[in-house]
């Protein structure tokens, strides 16, 4: 049986749940723990020296996973969520067994919510993740006799780190993207980007009435406590509190988030483990 830890080896306090993203887009699912989990602890760590993850490599995206896997371990939390979609499609269950706590994603969850609401489900996704064909895979699994349609949004995440939600380019750019979607008359759309629910306002002015709109997370949260009560690690202390961590600019970061989380956190800036690249298995079979 592994052994999971309860208390931050470091400071002695009880462990925190870590949560990534390669900027912004995670705090989508921050703001869902915060709901659902209000005692919880939790590591923020956006990578915004590296971000979009979106155009990067199967073997880039497992490299900068297993770098920010070790920081957080190092710092002792007791659980990781992958609160990016690109990480959650190439490096889930890669990660899952080489690290001792329990690492969460996206993708499932957010499939499970589609399949209740419709059977012709749209993804918008980063290029990386709508080539991975992730999201079609988990939804076929769930339900065999649902239709999927992906398009890759390549601009979407530089516009909203960029805070361009309202810029008139912007709705050009989600027409275009959405176009293709609208004209198989999806019923569902699914966020594949946990940067994409920042653009809901745009978005919704777009999609036909009726389009059931999935935010990965919003279950990935549920998922999380549902986690965390089997394993017994759900905090007894109500003594909420998150640090902030970023491989960027930490003053930028703090700035973009103000809007979302309605104040300007307090954001450190860290250097992460240098790794040897490790070949994997996988990636052997794609090469």
């Amino acid at each position: 049986m592994v052994n999971f830890p309860s208390l931050n080896r470091r400071s002695g306090e009880p462990a925190r749940i870590g949560v990534f993203d390669s900027g912004v887009g995670g705090l989508t699912v921050l703001k869902e723990l915060y709901r659902q989990l209000p005692d919880e602890s939790i590591l923020y760590f956006g990578d915004t020296a590296r971000l979009p993850y979106g155009d990067r490599s199967p073997a880039e995206i497992l490299q900068f996973v297993r770098e920010i896997l070790t920081w957080m371990e190092e710092e002792g939390v007791k659980m990781v969520i992958m609160a990016c979609n690109t990480s959650s499609a190439l490096a889930l269950e890669i990660v899952q067994s080489e690290f001792s706590f329990p690492i969460l994603g996206l993708i499932l969850p957010a499939a499970r919510a589609a399949v209740k609401g419709g059977c012709r489900i749209g993804v918008i996704a980063t290029p990386s993740t709508a080539a991975s064909n992730a999201y079609q895979q988990a939804i076929l699994e769930v339900d065999s006799t649902a239709q999927v349609w992906q398009a890759g949004c390549p601009e979407f995440v530089p516009l909203v780190e960029q805070n361009r939600i309202y810029d008139p380019y912007t709705r050009s750019v989600a027409s275009e993207y959405l176009a293709p979607l609208i004209d198989q008359k999806i019923d569902t759309l699914i966020y594949g980007c946990t940067h994409y629910p920042h653009l809901a306002p745009v978005i919704q002015a777009i999609l036909p009435e009726g389009v059931n709109l999935v935010d990965p997370s919003v279950h990935l949260a549920a998922a999380t406590a549902r986690e965390l009560d089997l394993m017994g690690l759900r905090s007894d202390v109500s003594a909420l509190s998150t640090q902030f961590y970023v491989s960027g600019n930490p003053r930028q970061f703090s700035q973009r988030s103000a809007q979302w989380l309605g104040y300007a956190p307090k954001v450190d800036k860290i250097r992460l483990p240098e790794l040897q690249p490790r070949r994997s298995t996988y990636f052997e079979s794609v090469d």
